[in-house]
């Protein structure tokens, strides 16, 4: 069976609240699931201490059981310390797009054209 640890959406619309579950990865996402592992509440402040909250020792048990966590619950394990940081590369993540190139390079013109012109009187 392949086991993930993974989020469970609960809350209304509009105002999400999350169960840290280990689960079957054939279940559905709000489906069933083996353990309760903890929450996650999005609406918290990031300083806040309620916004996560794991049961460290059942989830270490179910990460030695061989349970794969999800990205965001690889995060929330990363920042306690449980897991080791992995390095994720989306160079072109923080790229501008093509839109906004153009703009920056009108702009490096106009700005250019302006530098030249006081300078010739």
């Amino acid at each position: 069976m392949a086991m993930k640890i993974r989020l469970a959406r609960g809350g209304s619309k509009k105002r999400p609240f999350y169960r840290v579950v280990a689960a079957d990865s054939r279940m559905p996402r709000d489906g069933r699931f083996i353990e309760k592992l903890g929450t996650y509440n999005p609406l918290l402040p990031k300083d806040s201490e309620e916004r996560v909250k794991l049961d460290m020792e059942r989830v270490q048990y179910w990460l030695d059981q061989g349970a794969q966590p999800t990205d965001r619950v690889a995060r929330f394990l990363e920042a306690s310390g449980t897991i080791a940081k992995q390095e994720r590369a989306n160079p072109k993540k923080g790229e501008p797009g093509q839109k906004a190139k153009d703009r920056a390079e009108e702009k490096a013109a106009k700005a250019a054209e302006a530098a030249e012109a006081p300078a010739e009187d």
